[in-house]
């Protein structure tokens, strides 16, 4: 198996963007690089030989979910996620520690408009320094996730790149707690490296920056990670509440992000946060949003989106981009897909869905090339 290394094939004269390439023992992934989410071993609405066929070189799966559903236990038994999906190219899973914080506080849009306060609701029973306990969403038993059974796991799902577990504390929370937490997850992120090193099986273990929107603790938490000796680095946590905090927090990152090691940002992959991003060292971004936004009928689209329900599409005979190569617009025009969504057929999911990931596949091909010109 060839060994994960990262290499850099150009830096930008104008900013902090490179072009490289990351290796795993799946192949190679080109950065930038977008990542599709596939939260339970399959992007919606396609199988992953199409997904293969789009050119998409990394993909990210689930561990919380796969953990519930159908058990790492059964994926492991079928020789691990690549063989259990029927996907030859690589695969990056996450520790579960984001459920830690979607389950405590509900989603990030709604934890953005809240006061940071654990909802009543809430399936996480315990946090501890041992680790989470909560109730499954399936079935209500109660599963308790560390450091040692979330690195476990990712054994089990087999990707080449894995995520030391950690926690996502909400945008709201006040300073003091902030520091808790930030200290709790340096310790579990120590915990999961340790475990990841008695089997490393070939995976790479990336670290997770964490610190909210304190510059101060960002830069910390990175050297303390650095220590570790991660393969490569992700920036999680909580980037504030609009993209310009964002902005500001990658671009004060950007002076001190590491040359030698691949940078990825997590849970982001928005069109304008990617173009924030790209300039500020980032080399790869994980979003469930384009495969969300073809659901809803958004497709994507160079010089303006098109909302396939609009009624201006419903006799419209020009595919979704008429200088797009994909599948879909080379077969179906706008008004036979409004139809479909209209009748919410599945059909317009698969439909959709190729559209969009092409889309993001082929932007980042030409962000690659317009580093390569130092243009970006």
């Amino acid at each position: 198996m060839t060994p994960f290394h990262f290499e850099v094939l150009h830096r930008s004269k104008k900013s902090h963007a490179r072009v490289g390439r990351i290796h795993t023992p799946h192949g190679i992934i080109d950065t930038p690089s977008f990542v599709a989410v596939g939260t339970n071993s399959t992007i919606k609405a396609l199988d992953s030989k199409t997904v293969d066929s789009l050119g998409l070189q990394l993909m990210f799966c689930n561990t919380y979910h796969l953990m519930l559903q159908p058990g790492t236990e059964v994926v492991k038994a079928a020789g691990g996620l690549h063989t259990f999906m029927n996907r030859k190219l690589p695969i990056i899973t996450d520790s579960g520690g984001f459920q830690v914080f979607s389950l405590a506080y509900g989603n990030v849009a709604s934890e953005l408009k809240s006061s940071g306060k654990k909802s009543e609701n809430s399936s996480v029973l315990k946090i501890t320094e041992e680790g989470v306990l909560f109730r499954s969403y399936r079935d209500g038993a109660r599963v308790l996730l560390t450091p040692e059974t979330s690195v476990q796991a990712q054994k089990d799902l087999g990707a080449d790149i894995i995520i030391p577990f950690d926690e996502l504390p909400p945008y709201h929370i006040d300073a003091n707690a902030l520091k808790e937490s930030f200290d709790r997850t340096h310790r579990w992120e120590k915990r999961s490296i340790e475990a990841h090193r008695l089997a490393p099986n070939g995976q790479a273990m990336y670290a997770v920056i964490h610190g909210g929107l304190d510059f101060d603790l960002r830069k910390e938490s990175f050297n303390t990670l650095q220590k570790l000796e991660f393969d490569g680095y992700a920036i999680g946590g909580s980037v504030g509440k609009t993209k310009k905090d964002l902005q500001s927090l990658l671009h004060n990152m950007s002076s001190y992000l590491p040359q030698e090691h691949p940078v990825h940002l997590l849970g982001i992959g928005d069109l304008p946060s990617i173009a924030g991003a790209i300039p500020n060292g980032i080399d790869t971004f994980d979003s469930s949003f384009p495969t969300k936004a073809a659901r809803h009928g958004l497709l994507l689209k160079s010089g303006g989106d098109v909302r396939i329900k609009n009624a201006c599409h419903e006799k419209d005979q020009l595919p979704i981009d008429p200088e797009c190569p994909c599948y879909t617009c080379q077969h179906y025009s706008r008004s036979y897909l409004q139809h479909l969504f209209k009748a919410s057929e599945l059909t317009f999911y698969t439909l959709a869905t190729i559209h969009n990931i092409h889309f993001m596949v082929q932007l980042m091909n030409s962000y690659r090339e317009q580093i390569l010109r130092d243009e970006v």
